[in-house]
């Protein structure tokens, strides 16, 4: 049995949009599912900070003191920056296909790269050219589901460049965030799939392993963007996640 009365606020990936998480409020009907625009203080020093901020505002305005908060890639490094700032506010942590650890020298230098070129081009096809299909999807996904391929495309070009650009930025400043999910004492699932080589099983292990009450779900024929590639198996670890929910 779900506790229908904590909702879920989902977080997107980086450079999709809240349009990502469909299977989910439709799969999941028995939740309250509330969904937020991370892109939503462009005029903002970039900082994932300010997206968890804007987490907390929407929130705020569906009336909800605390919520189960789920986010994939991007959205894993705002729900650990929320979790951080706003602890209380926490009933319970989805981390999908994301890392705690912060980018590296050379992670950073690309991120910088990125932004610097969809803003000189004022495009981001680049974007496209570079990640899809891989590494964003898994490896059979493209042969089998072409329509996704496509779907994800399209999302990723309704994102501007200033939009990918800030958020680029705000990725690389992020800080390691090991010590905050080891003070997490609420029920937690960690998801990634099987062929993600952006986030890769190693750092969702990682993750399970410092949260104290994680349980980790390795998703088979999904690559980074394991919400959309296996929505089912995605949405039955949601559920499994909210029956430990208090």
């Amino acid at each position: 049995m779900t506790d229908s009365h904590v909702p879920l606020l989902l977080l997107h990936a980086f450079p999709l949009n809240a349009r990502m998480w469909q299977e989910q409020v439709t799969g999941l009907p028995e939740l309250r599912t509330l969904t937020v625009d991370l892109y939503g203080r462009l005029d903002a020093e970039p900082s994932v900070d300010v997206m968890a901020r804007l987490a907390a505002e929407r929130l705020d305005a569906a009336g909800v003191e605390r919520a189960v908060l789920g986010g994939l890639s991007m959205g894993g490094y705002v729900a650990m920056a929320f979790a951080r700032a706003f602890p209380e506010r926490v009933a319970g942590l989805l981390l999908a296909d994301t890392k705690a650890v912060a980018d590296t020298e050379a992670q950073t230098a690309n991120r910088e790269r990125i932004a610097q070129a969809v803003l000189a081009r004022q495009s981001v096809r680049l974007l496209v050219d570079e990640q899809l299909p891989a590494p964003l999807l898994g490896a059979r996904t493209p042969l089998e589901r072409p329509e996704l391929t496509a779907h994800v495309a399209a999302m990723m070009l309704e994102a501007t460049p200033e939009a990918v650009a800030w958020a680029q930025r705000a990725m690389a400043t992020r800080p390691d965030s090991f010590e905050t999910l080891r003070g997490m004492d609420v029920p937690a699932a960690v998801v990634v799939g099987a062929e993600d080589t952006l986030t890769p099983v190693s750092d969702a292990e990682a993750m399970a392993e410092a949260l104290p009450k994680a349980e980790l779900t390795i998703l088979q024929g999904a690559g980074h963007l394991s919400s959309l590639e296996t929505p089912d198996s995605f949405n039955d670890t949601v559920r499994a996640l909210f029956s430990r929910v208090a």
